[in-house]
């Protein structure tokens, strides 16, 4: 089940006036004070988690292998179409490549 966005930015300054305007919509004293077993309970009534089982035993890290600098030259528009979406646009053209990659490959194995 896809979990709505609810992620919301706010700057240091912000949150601080939050606070002090009795905005926080957390209640750190009651999760605090809550023992294993209520935690486990809470999770479980829970809709966005029902069913969903993580079976930990099995889980590993993947370390990401160090990425190649590259100096390259490609057309402006397609630069800018890249860049307009801010921070983590060498990782978007990246993405782009890794799937062309991937279709690549995949059509030549089948």
């Amino acid at each position: 089940m896809a979990k709505k966005e609810r992620t919301v930015r706010y700057s240091a300054e912000e949150l601080q006036a939050k606070r002090r305007r009795g905005e926080s919509q957390s209640d750190w004293a009651r999760a605090a004070a809550m023992s294993e077993g209520e935690i486990v309970a809470a999770v479980a009534a829970d809709p966005e988690e029902a069913g969903m089982t993580i079976d930990w035993s099995r889980a590993s890290v993947d370390m990401p292998q160090p990425k190649a600098v590259l100096n390259m030259r490609v057309d402006r528009d397609v630069l800018e179409f890249f860049r307009r979406d801010g921070r983590g646009y060498q990782t978007k053209i990246n993405a782009v490549l890794r799937s062309y990659v991937d279709q690549m490959v995949h059509r030549k194995r089948g």
